[in-house]
């Protein structure tokens, strides 16, 4: 079966009836636009990390005050994620795709006019507002482009655009003269101009979404994300909220305490450090992939053993001996483990009906909520224990993960996990 033709009756979308698809043509060539979309807003969500030593430079920024853009962005991300899945969902997902994509580089954009830390919170907050809606919007419309066997492809070439934004960034870090000054802003520029430009493309390029409005329309009139907790959803919805908090939560207890272990803890080098997370992002990326394959192929629970592998990845790297040889691929194989939640987009927007798609995606943000905290509690516990038993409890944490993964509903017609199917019941994907 062609990706573009519609779904084996076994894996059908719609409860009584076989969903109806673009062309396979135009749902490529829709696809491809949105990994243009999110290639670009992947550049603009990083620029906070990477140009960070040079934001700091010319405001004259302490570490803490640097740091808090990011904390700024995320923040605007979270609150952009509720509500603008929720108005994608209302009124329709390719006009909030240019909107998204003119929000976040025309506020990329603004940063050439930041000249005070107030300033920089600011430009970052209303820059996370716009960001955090596109994880929803664009799950949201490739669900409608292509059937449920192949969404977890899709997904990983989602994951694996994210990633080469952030090597052309710091590709062209090197290249271009930002050293100096302002000379940073030409990567402003560079990040903002292109979606605002191409953004228009959508209503030439996106398929319209006027079935799911119609959908919306037969809704009682009041907030979707209202309807995520109706009687029969309530519990799925507030367990998918806590698997996604426990995830954030555990990334940042080891991920983001990983380069302060190595150089505090383990005493390496500069150039070790920058080998050992070449290598883990390069895992990532490559090992989503192959969870994208394997969510369609046996079930989206099916990627909950990616966690399992991940928390083991994690107990060896805090134990084994300071050796390159060693560290490199235990790292390589915790990132690989860790994109196993690339199926996560495609499997929450087929647990909800289709009017509910973007605020279903939305939840997948929500947890950034509990990985404001890690840092300060990971933060504090290391100070007691150290740093590494601190980080320990990621691998625990990823395990409580792992399990309310596999206490959750499959969507998949035949999951290799045993498991409650969604097909056939009330809330089940009706793209």
């Amino acid at each position: 079966m062609s990706v573009g033709a519609p779904a084996r009756s076994e894996g059908r979308d719609e409860i009584g009836a076989i969903p109806t698809y673009p062309s396979l043509g135009r749902a490529v060539t829709a696809f491809a636009f949105l990994l243009v979309a999110e290639f670009f807003y992947s550049f603009a969500w990083n620029s906070v990390d990477v140009l960070r030593p040079y934001i700091r430079d010319s405001l004259g920024l302490t570490l803490t005050e640097a740091g808090s853009g990011y904390s700024a962005q995320g923040a605007g991300a979270l609150l952009g994620a509720i509500v603008i899945g929720q108005l994608a969902d209302r009124f329709g997902r390719r006009n909030m795709l240019v909107a998204v994509m003119i929000g976040y580089g025309l506020s990329l954009l603004a940063g050439v006019a930041v000249d005070s830390y107030g300033q920089l919170l600011a430009q970052r907050f209303v820059l996370g507002l716009f960001m955090g809606g596109v994880f929803p919007i664009v799950v949201g419309i490739y669900v409608g482009l292509f059937p449920n066997n192949v969404r977890g492809k899709l997904a990983s070439m989602i994951n694996a655009v994210f990633g080469v934004a952030v090597i052309a960034l710091g590709l062209a870090v090197r290249l271009l003269p930002v050293g100096e000054g302002t000379s940073w802003h030409v990567l402003l520029w560079i990040g903002g101009v292109p979606p605002i430009l191409l953004s228009l493309l959508a209503y030439l390029i996106v398929p319209g979404t006027a079935e799911t409005r119609n959908v919306a329309m037969r809704q009682p009139r009041r907030l979707p994300v209202l309807d995520l907790f109706r009687p029969g959803l309530a519990l799925q919805t507030t367990m998918l909220a806590a698997l996604m908090g426990l995830n954030f939560f555990a990334y940042q207890a080891f991920s983001g305490w990983l380069t302060t272990y190595l150089n505090d803890v383990r005493g390496l080098s500069s150039s070790a450090i920058g080998s050992l997370v070449a290598w883990t992002f390069a895992a990532n990326i490559a090992g989503g992939f192959f969870w994208g394959w394997a969510g369609d192929r046996f079930g989206r629970r099916f990627n909950a053993l990616g966690f399992f592998g991940g928390a083991a990845s994690i107990a060896a790297y805090l134990l084994v001996p300071s050796d390159v040889r060693l560290l490199g691929p235990i790292g390589a194989l915790y990132g690989f483990m860790l994109s196993a939640s690339v199926i996560w987009g495609p499997w929450l927007t087929e647990l909800y009906p289709a009017h509910l798609k973007s605020t279903a995606a939305s939840i997948f943000n929500w947890g950034r909520v509990v990985s404001f905290f890690a840092p300060i509690l990971t933060g504090s516990l290391a100070s007691a224990v150290g740093l590494g038993a601190a980080m320990a409890v990621s691998s625990v944490i990823f395990i409580l993960a792992g399990l309310l993964w596999l206490a959750l509903p499959e969507t998949h017609p035949r999951p290799r996990l045993p498991g409650r199917r969604v097909f056939g019941d009330h809330h089940a994907d009706q793209s």
